[in-house]
């Protein structure tokens, strides 16, 4: 895969080094050299694909289709309703009367054939809402009028421009589908526009931007997190990335294939990887927006496993199919630096995806086998189904010794103990920089994709310590999210800001009221706003995280 063509400053060490064997172009060349899906031989069929609303803004919208009305409570009516007839207002309040509607967050109520309207969704918001609140209530809206025909109207009347705009975000985001290979009931007609009445349209519509790059990145995410491990694998992940920034401005697109990992020692990953017929790729897509600064990119990395078997640890079969979106970590990173990048943000940031098949073929690791990761680094392999790990090791590695980042957050479904401890409400967050912690945090209240700080514990070094090697990849139960932690944390430098996110409890699952089965996208929304809202971190030894 020798190929000669431009590359970005923070790769050029290490591609020197890799012998001129990856590639580095901008992104609209990239997406030219993707091979046709009918060339594929275990290609299936895609059905066809889901049609989008048009959004548009306006002052006011005529009885036509169906109609969202988000209300926090009994007052509100009016004011959010004045465009609405007096009757049709009077019909909505003995609705709400009748049905004891109390306006709790998420809570629906549903009319027929009042005011001229198909159908009025009328959703709470809770008591005081905030951006997040809104964004979910057209979330939920959105799940809710997914196969509505005709127009559709949302009432932001009384809302600020930037939270009418968090209403259309959560309608484009609610609209996803997950079904993409039932080939009946998806080629229904194209859904009508989508218009949202607002005290302020212009401004409401200029912050739309930041949210139809926000549905874009989020129908990317689960698209590919949902697609089959015949499908997306470590090659057609980077061609999908490819094609999702292809003419965008200000990005680079870099790819280390396998030559080129072994001439920087990424040992690590390429033994995950070595027992598939698949072979594995490190992706880094760097935006650098327009007033960025100059401190060094904020670094995402991703856990990149296309399809998780356990390798020689082999994983039970029950279940098994749901490791297909084992990369969801990986397409989480780059999905929130599509949305940076096609929202024109002024930042300057890379998404890192690992990406590895775990399969137990004939030359796959086993258990006890040593293998050196890019910084020289060597680790005794306990269990081959710790393998997200390994390949976030050389991804850790190459991003600090290459990229000058600001900042590193790895992103992985890493361990099913996270869930454990967290349950369904919380992602982990693990780091030795409470500064960077804390910014992660604030942005995961801000977008509702909520982190809980979990300790490193000094113990943790007992746990992962080794009699053959500098460090084994798993430890003897106890803290197995801990200790995955700690494992991906030896790889970085003391005093680059570092964190990890286990998302493993909250990146997929079954259909709710804001998502279909499959996957959330989760982490998408929590990153963008972290990068936009980013604060240099002293570049110092990490004291925090116990």
């Amino acid at each position: 895969m020798r190929r000669t063509t431009r590359i970005p400053s923070f790769a050029a060490a290490a591609l020197i080094a890799a012998a001129g064997l990856s590639v580095a172009v901008p992104a609209e060349a990239q997406s030219r050299r993707a091979a046709p899906a009918a060339e594929r031989s275990d290609w299936p069929a895609r059905a066809a694909p889901a049609q989008a609303r048009a959004v548009t803004f306006a002052a006011a919208a005529a009885p036509s289709g169906s109609l969202v009305l988000p209300l926090a409570s009994e007052a509100e009516l009016n004011a959010r309703g004045a465009s609405l007839d007096a009757a049709t207002r009077q019909a909505i309040a003995s609705a709400i009367s009748a049905a004891r509607f109390d306006y709790k967050p998420r809570q629906t109520l549903n009319l027929h054939g009042v005011g001229g309207w198909d159908r009025i969704l009328i959703v709470g918001l809770g008591e005081a809402p905030k951006a997040a609140d809104i964004q979910t209530a057209g979330i939920v809206a959105g799940r809710a009028l997914n196969s509505q025909p005709g127009a559709l109207t949302a009432l932001a009347t009384g809302l600020t421009a930037d939270m009418a705009s968090e209403l259309a975000t959560g309608l484009g985001i609610g609209h996803y589908r997950s079904d993409l290979y039932v080939t009946t009931g998806r080629d229904r007609p194209a859904p009508g526009a989508l218009t949202v009445v607002a005290d302020d349209v212009g401004n409401a519509q200029a912050h739309y931007r930041r949210g139809a790059a926000l549905v874009e990145a989020m129908a990317w995410t689960r698209d590919v997190s949902n697609e089959p491990a015949n499908v997306i694998y470590p090659e057609t992940f980077v061609e999908r990335a490819r094609a999702a920034f292809a003419g965008v401005p200000g990005v680079e697109i870099t790819v280390l294939d396998v030559p080129a990992m072994q001439r920087l020692g990424m040992g690590a990953i390429l033994g995950s990887g070595q027992g598939s017929a698949r072979p594995p790729r490190m992706l880094a897509v760097h935006y650098r927006g327009q007033g960025a600064p100059s401190a060094g990119p904020v670094a995402l990395l991703g856990k990149g496993i296309t399809f998780d078997s356990g390798g020689i640890s082999l994983k039970p079969g029950s279940g098994m199919g749901n490791m297909k979106m084992d990369m969801s970590g990986a397409a989480s990173v780059v999905g929130a630096v599509l949305a940076l990048a096609k929202g024109g943000a002024p930042v300057d940031v890379v998404a890192v995806a690992a990406l590895s098949e775990n399969m137990p073929g004939g030359n796959a690791i086993r258990p006890a086998d040593v293998l050196t990761a890019m910084n020289g680094k060597t680790i005794e392999i306990v269990s081959t189904d710790a393998e997200g790990r390994l390949v976030l090791a050389d991804a850790v590695v190459w991003a600090d010794t290459t990229m000058n980042p600001a900042a590193i957050v790895d992103v992985a479904t890493l361990t099913g103990s996270v869930g454990g401890a967290l349950g369904g409400d919380y992602a982990g967050l693990f780091s030795r920089h409470d500064a960077l912690a804390d910014q992660l945090k604030t942005a995961g209240e801000a977008t509702g994709e909520t982190l809980w700080q979990l300790p490193l514990h000094p113990s943790y070094v007992r746990a992962t310590s080794s009699t053959i090697a500098d460090i084994k990849n798993s430890g003897d139960g106890g803290a197995g999210a801990g200790t995955g932690a700690h494992f991906i944390g030896y790889f970085a430098r003391p005093e680059t800001p570092w964190a990890h996110l286990d998302i493993a409890n909250m990146a997929f699952g079954g259909a709710n009221d804001v998502k279909p089965a499959g996957s959330a996208g989760y982490s998408v929304r929590l990153l963008e706003r972290f990068v936009r809202d980013f604060q240099p971190v002293a570049k110092e030894k990490g004291t925090g995280g116990y």
